[in-house]
């Protein structure tokens, strides 16, 4: 089975099906299923917890419009703005909500339905190209299983709603797909799109760097010119501080604003990790609850994966895990780890081989997925800090 994949991969020309027919159809009715389970699941819980009636179904989608998500609508409306609140926004980066501004033409001007559109469609093309990943080394059922981790991961609500998470995902993800047919233009395109929606995009320099390697070595040391479009994916950060000189006449002003209003700047990992360990001990207990526990049980889980990684997965993965883990922990100011761990997606491969050998622990992390991500979800519709 597995060569057979290795060998629709890589397939081309006349031999290839359109991509509608390729689609893997249970796989986009399972993500739209989900999505529809968590629209109702958090009406309910709004209703419950905030014991205040939702009166129209757009309610039911006005109460994910928390946190980051109006920042966005602002940049997709207005642009990056110079004055007031509105001059932090540069700190978001551009792609997400450039697209959220394209489909809003799709729905009269509504900023939010057009965020939780591209969410969807990009939170579809996440799941279809992290199961397409895995089957070039999977089984069939383990691709299956490494999406539903995914799909229910405690802080998987934000494939769905006006945060960057879907795109960025499914631009990663495609571009590994990309890399492993040895398509290293579109990888590389992909890379710089992803640079475009955050700053983690830089990251698949060396990742896709590794893959490359790992071909080289596979292919009796023969160098393929093909692999310098890797280069292309410096184009997305490049992009983002053209934008900040374009709008701010500073090319970091990024820097500045995030160390001045969010108290970020570059610290070692075990300064930040200590941070988020004198959380726990904040008189709050649902803040220290999360800002502490929850960052820290996170992080930890992050930790753990990348040593799991170096021993069972491919090292571009694990190269992957390794730099996404110490870019959300050395900072000063460590915040929004389980989040940011979402985005580590071999994690879903290692959770879905342990699913498959040993079924017990597959209930495990099913159980406790589900249940984080239903005190999450309530915790997040409510307006209070759910990262």
């Amino acid at each position: 089975m597995k060569a057979t994949h290795r060998q629709e991969a890589k397939g081309g020309g006349a031999h290839e099906e359109s991509w509608l027919k390729r689609l893997d159809w249970s796989v986009v009715g399972l993500v739209l299923a989900v999505k529809a389970v968590l629209l109702v699941y958090a009406a309910h819980a709004f209703h419950l917890l905030a014991n205040f009636r939702i009166q129209t179904f757009y309610g039911w989608l006005e109460i994910w419009n928390r946190w980051d998500t109006p920042h966005y609508l602002d940049i997709a409306r207005d642009g990056y703005l110079t004055t007031g609140d509105q001059r932090l926004w540069i700190v978001f980066y551009p792609l997400y909500p450039w697209l959220v501004r394209v489909f809003s033409w799709l729905t009269a001007g509504d900023y939010l339905v057009a965020a939780l559109l591209v969410s969807g469609v990009s939170s579809v093309a996440a799941a279809l190209l992290l199961q397409r990943l895995a089957l070039f080394d999977e089984t069939e059922g383990v691709a299956r299983r490494a999406v539903w981790f995914m799909l229910i991961f405690p802080t998987s609500y934000f494939l769905h709603i006006g945060y960057t998470e879907s795109l960025f995902l499914a631009l990663c993800l495609g571009s590994f797909v990309a890399a492993r047919k040895e398509r290293w233009l579109a990888a590389g395109l992909l890379g710089a799109l992803a640079g475009l929606a955050r700053v983690n995009g830089l990251l698949l320099i060396p990742a896709l760097a590794a893959e490359a390697f790992m071909q080289w070595r596979s292919n009796d040391r023969r160098f393929n010119p093909q692999w310098l479009w890797i280069g292309l994916t410096s184009l997305g950060l490049a992009c983002y501080l053209l934008l900040n000189k374009y709008v701010t006449g500073d090319a970091f002003a990024f820097q500045k604003i995030l160390r001045e209003h969010w108290h970020k700047k570059l610290s070692w990992p075990w300064l930040g990790i200590r941070g988020v360990a004198g959380g726990i001990w904040r008189p709050d207990a649902a803040e220290a609850q999360m800002v502490g526990v929850q960052e820290l049980i996170f992080i930890a889980l992050g930790f753990v994966a990348i040593v799991w990684c170096w021993r069972e997965l491919r090292p571009s993965y694990a190269i992957w895990a390794t730099l996404n883990w110490l870019l959300l922990t050395s900072t000063s100011f460590v915040l929004s780890s389980p989040r940011y761990v979402f985005t580590m997606f071999p994690i879903y491969f290692l959770f879905a081989r342990l699913a498959s050998a040993r079924p017990v622990w597959g209930g495990v992390i099913t159980v406790w997925s589900l249940l984080y991500l239903a005190l999450f979800v309530g915790q997040f519709v409510q307006g209070r800090w759910a990262f």
